[in-house]
């Protein structure tokens, strides 16, 4: 299936469909237990299972962190090969959410849409993925 704006999110299922709901799924389990029968050995449990929800959480975060940094900076080599010379003094006035936008944008449609995304100060990345045309699949991702 060819990647596009609607079906270009990931999903892993073994993070989003097994992991992640067997965490919370312990977690509230431990909490029912804390109030049934309150001890030291439940409450240390029930925390422990919050470590592991907000784990989970964090770890999926510093992922797509990082992923957005690496877009940045494969972002802004491509704009300065891609840009007209009057549009290149600009691209640190891209912000992180806008490269991500860009990011699926062909070489050839890449400099208009930049072009545009600044002036119109487009800022929210569905919405600049939305004006890609010529869609650039990225099956490389967290």
């Amino acid at each position: 299936m060819a990647q596009n704006f609607q079906n270009h999110a990931r999903f892993v299922p073994a993070y989003h469909f097994f992991a992640l709901p067997i965490f919370l799924i312990n977690f509230v389990w431990h909490i029912v237990q804390v109030f049934r029968h309150l001890s030291f050995g439940t409450a240390i449990a029930c925390l422990t299972a919050a470590a592991l929800v907000v784990l989970a959480f964090y770890a999926r975060v510093f992922a797509l962190t990082v992923q957005d940094r690496v877009i940045r900076l494969e972002m802004q080599l491509r704009l300065q090969q891609l840009l007209a010379a009057d549009l290149r003094p600009r691209i640190g006035e891209f912000t992180p959410a806008q490269l991500v936008g860009l990011r699926f944008a062909s070489d050839a449609e890449l400099p208009e849409l930049a072009r545009k995304v600044l002036d119109k100060k487009i800022t929210e990345r569905a919405n600049i993925k939305k004006m890609v045309r010529d869609w650039q699949p990225d099956y490389l991702r967290a």
